[in-house]
């Protein structure tokens, strides 16, 4: 998928996600990482839902967003509720939903001017099995 939102104002833009990578600006990346207005961290610790822990969650609550955008792969699935549980805390709010589905979301929240984090996460992981 192609995304182009453009806005005024030098701050980070998604501009395409493909499966395992995201185009940041001009900057295929292919390892999860946090985006914001003027913040890319591009090799953020956990590589999969399984080893995201709430330290590598304040790393965002540092940045003061007001909503945290997190993109946990191709699949829909949620962290525990203690790992969110710090965030919630400094309220801010959480959106888990579909690495896809993030970058659009913070391209449309990051057009409003909204103080926006992407945390996103981009190892390919199988579907859970029932």
């Amino acid at each position: 998928m192609k995304l182009s939102l453009e806005s005024a104002g030098a701050s980070h833009v998604i501009r395409g996600y493909a499966k395992g990578q995201v185009r940041v600006d001009d900057r295929v990346l292919t390892r999860s990482f946090l985006v914001a207005a003027q913040v890319l961290v591009a090799d953020w610790p956990p590589q999969s839902l399984a080893e995201l822990r709430a330290e590598h969650l304040q790393q965002v609550a540092d940045l003061e967003p007001e909503i945290l955008l997190l993109g946990v792969g191709t699949h829909q699935a949620f962290p525990p509720p203690a790992v969110l549980a710090p965030l919630y805390r400094r309220q801010i709010g959480i959106e888990v939903m579909t690495t896809d589905a993030a970058c659009r979301t913070y391209n449309i929240l990051r057009a409003e001017d909204r103080r926006v984090v992407a945390a996103l996460l981009l190892m390919l992981e199988e579907p859970p099995r029932h």
